[in-house]
């Protein structure tokens, strides 16, 4: 009489932070000879709500056009404003090129600045500050003057604020 066997293998889930709440840095174009460089707009992450906890990513692949190899050695965030109920970086990492965060918290109705430091392989340092608005998702009242979808979702700004008729 031969006995069964059971074999239980865990398997390996592969992570892919969301495209939905990707960033990626400028490309550094050369200015032309006479004009004075323009300072970009901030780059921002769509909004999550205070209970969200979820992952976003910073890719830095333009800065590094030219050194391929060079990835990301290190990764340093700090987040303003910082207290007692705010935004929390849960998790840091980096994956090539990109950094990945996991956020959690936040106040509603608060555009957090996340200053993101980046150290490559070759040493390269590069610094950003990248804004993530907290709202609140759950229960959105709108005023009365925000321009909404035809669906009739708000229609915010690059900070998440809402867009106002008459502004």
């Amino acid at each position: 009489m031969s006995g069964n066997t059971t074999t239980t293998t865990t398997t390996a889930h592969i992570w892919r932070p969301s495209s939905a709440r990707r960033l990626a840095i400028d490309g550094f174009l050369p200015v032309p000879r006479g004009t004075l460089p323009s300072t970009p707009a901030p780059l921002s992450w769509p909004a999550k709500d205070p209970a969200d906890v979820l992952d976003y990513e910073f890719d830095i692949a333009a800065a590094l056009l030219g050194s391929e190899g060079d990835t990301i050695a290190s990764v340093g965030v700090t987040i303003a404003p910082s207290g007692s109920g705010d935004l929390l970086a849960t998790s840091v990492a980096a994956d090539g090129t990109a950094a990945l965060f996991w956020f959690a918290g936040g106040q509603a109705g608060t555009v957090y600045t996340v200053q993101v430091n980046v150290i490559t392989a070759a040493g390269r340092t590069l610094s950003r500050a990248l804004l993530l608005p907290v709202l609140s998702l759950t229960a959105v009242s709108a005023a009365v003057t925000a321009l909404t979808t035809d669906q009739g979702s708000v229609i915010t700004d690059q900070n998440g604020n809402p867009i106002l008729l008459g502004s």
